[in-house]
Parts: C-alpha cells; structure tokens; sequence
C-alpha cells in the first residue's frame, strides 16, 4: 500500500498519476502572481489561487460554474490585450468544456495561458477518477485544437521553462501540470460569486 494514496474508498496507483505535490509546483511555476489576471477554476485550483494572490484581487475563482473557466480567460484576454491573463484549472473542470481549447486556438490570443493542474481526479464531487486518469491526454488535444505552445510537466525540472512560457506574449500557450493526487493548501475562500465578480472588476478598472 506504500505507492497507493486513498480516497473516497478506492486505491490509486501513483503510477498512473502525477509525482509532483502541488502545493510546491504551482507556487514555482506561477512564480509573482501579480505578473497576470487570472481566472480560476473550481476546488481545488481556486484554493491554489487563493493561496498564491491573497490578499491582492487580481483573481477570480470559480464555484458552480464547471467547465467554465478557459471560456471565461478568454474573454478577458480579448478585452485586456495589454495584460498577460492566466487560467488556472484542474483536469476535471476543463474536461468539462474541453471544446473551449479549440476557440482559443481559433482565437489566438497573443496573451493568454492556461495552466491545466492534473490530478486524475474530480476533487469537487467526491474524488472520483477522471478521464485523465484513465488515458485521455489533455495536452494533445490542446495541440490538436491549435494551441502552438503545449508543454506537459512531469518533473521538476521541467518547471522553469514552463513558468517563463506562460510569461510570453506572442501567442497563447497551454501547461498541463501532472501532480499527486493530494490536497490543495488549506485556505479559506469566499464562496460569494457577486461579491468576488465585484471584487475582481474593482480591482482592474478601478471604482468608477
């Protein structure tokens, strides 16, 4: 049972998963929070980006609108040209709305970045395994959808080079981060989507 971890009454072989603890890897790979505007998924990456930019605004996390969150980057990257917009989110959130990779590709946008942290599980609904752990491969659909800048980390070397990608502005650029299936950093969070919306907008256009 060493390399198993146990969730929600199943074993999981590590094998199948990532080997990187997130709670390091994305703080390394996401670097100064305050270089993007970012957009974050549900459970766990909202606790991941909470815990990066607080107590500064320049974030909003989803909660209750799965399969949203690369929808929503987009749109704030098309209308913030002059800002470098991130999305951070899990594999289960995106399998959602995988099809909004396709946009972005058709898109273009020279300055977004999605950054897809891959657990092989749905970490809102029960810890149920998700596609990802079963073989679909979120990068090379990416790829497929015409993303030019995929990178998959699996290591931690890999890491570098990864954070000064999603830095670039010449085109958007998608990260699929694979992790250990193991919890987010342990931060509280508004849940108060009005409040956070109102929030985000005051802290990029300010309260006019």
């Amino acid at each position: 049972m060493a390399n198993d971890v146990f969730r929600a009454g199943t074993t999981v072989e590590l094998s199948e998963l990532g080997n990187l603890d997130r709670c390091e890897a994305v703080p390394q790979l996401v670097g100064d929070p305050n270089d993007f505007l970012i957009i974050a998924g549900l459970a766990g990456t909202a606790k991941d980006t909470a815990h990066l930019c607080e107590p500064n605004a320049n974030y909003y996390a989803c909660a209750g609108v799965m399969g949203g969150a690369v929808a929503m980057g987009l749109g704030l990257a098309l209308s913030q040209p002059e800002r470098r917009v991130l999305v951070l989110t899990g594999d289960g959130e995106l399998l959602m709305n995988v099809g909004s990779l396709a946009t972005v590709g058709l898109m273009d946008p020279p300055n977004l970045s999605i950054v897809c942290v891959d657990n092989g599980h749905y970490g809102e609904t029960g810890y149920q395994k998700s596609h990802t752990s079963l073989g679909v491969d979120l990068a090379k659909m990416a790829s497929g959808a015409g993303i030019a800048e995929v990178r998959t980390v699996i290591q931690s070397e890999d890491i570098a080079e990864a954070g000064a990608l999603i830095r670039r502005m010449d085109g958007p650029s998608f990260v699929l981060l694979k992790v250990k299936p193991t919890d987010p950093p342990k931060i509280r969070r508004s849940m108060d989507a009005a409040w956070s919306k109102h929030r985000f907008r005051e802290a990029l256009l300010g309260h006019g």
